[in-house]
């Protein structure tokens, strides 16, 4: 059986999120695919209802456009330094707004004691830019670099 939300997501991302069809199966067909794929009924719950929070934490507004971020001990606790320069970087290039951080940050909280790789976080932060429609570019910008798709050199 498999044990983790983020696996749960991460089959949810790869099959019906990422696709550009408008025919979306019903939740309830997905809760069962889920299931018969050998996800656990408690992780499948959990997977959508961190989904549904995603799309009901746009409501995060930041009061300054630049502002500087300070980790509490729990997100210090989930984010290794690694992950935390991660955002940052995300954030000063411009794929990352205050905004879209922030959800980000709440997202990885919301998985409970998951260990959060650099590799986990790029897609979470994926998962977030996929649900903000407004900013197409900076969803395309994380894809290639969650898909390893940068240059190695600039000209």
């Amino acid at each position: 059986m498999k044990e983790n939300i983020f696996e749960v997501l991460m089959y949810l991302f790869e099959n019906y999120l990422d696709i550009d069809s408008e025919i979306v199966p019903d939740s309830d067909i997905i809760r069962t695919e889920l299931i018969q794929a050998g996800f656990g009924q408690l992780e499948v719950s959990n997977a959508f209802d961190w989904l549904e929070s995603l799309s009901s934490e746009r409501q995060i507004t930041p009061t300054t456009p630049t502002t500087f971020r300070i980790f509490n001990d729990q997100e210090i606790e989930h984010l290794d330094l690694e992950c935390r320069n991660f955002l940052m970087f995300l954030e000063q290039t411009g794929i990352l707004t205050t905004n879209c951080r922030e959800l980000a940050i709440d997202r990885i909280m919301a998985l409970g004691n998951e260990d959060i790789s650099l590799d986990k976080l790029k897609w979470i932060v994926l998962m977030v830019l996929l649900s903000n429609e407004e900013d197409e570019i900076a969803f395309v910008r994380m894809e290639d670099l969650v898909y390893d798709n940068t240059p190695l050199s600039l000209h």
